[in-house]
């Protein structure tokens, strides 16, 4: 398994202001030097996903104001748990086996960290989304 580790960890982009300095939490820790690099590799894919989410839902997201689709992109994804555990998995599923192990001593507050840089990674990509409009 040390292959997969290694090819995982060369897939993702540097992030410099994603910087790991003495006296952060654990929790910042992770989530700058493995979630963030992660959530921005897995970007097109993210979008992609909100995009099908989105057209399985009536595409009543392009038919709201951009205050409005904001709010839509949180209510996704704070209230339907199908869907944050499909966004949860895209990103799990990047995990080294020991980035695995750490991320099960603290899962709740890392999961937490995970879902708004997500949700923030939707937002700001919310032009993108705007061009997905499929009638």
């Amino acid at each position: 398994m040390e292959e997969r580790d290694r090819v995982l960890k060369g897939l993702r982009p540097q992030i410099p202001t994603a910087r790991v300095l003495p006296g952060m939490t654990p929790e910042e820790t992770f989530q700058n030097s493995t979630i963030r690099p992660i959530a921005k590799l897995q970007n097109d894919l993210l979008i992609a996903v909100f995009r099908n989410y989105a057209r399985k839902h009536k595409n009543v997201f392009y038919d709201l104001s951009i205050e409005k689709r904001l709010d839509y992109i949180e209510n996704a994804i704070h209230k339907d748990m199908k869907f944050r555990n499909s966004l949860k998995g895209i990103i799990i599923g990047q995990f080294t086996l020991e980035e695995y192990q750490a991320y099960t001593e603290n899962s709740s507050a890392l999961n937490k960290r995970m879902m708004n840089i997500v949700k923030e990674r939707l937002k700001s990509n919310l032009q993108l989304l705007e061009y997905a409009r499929v009638s």
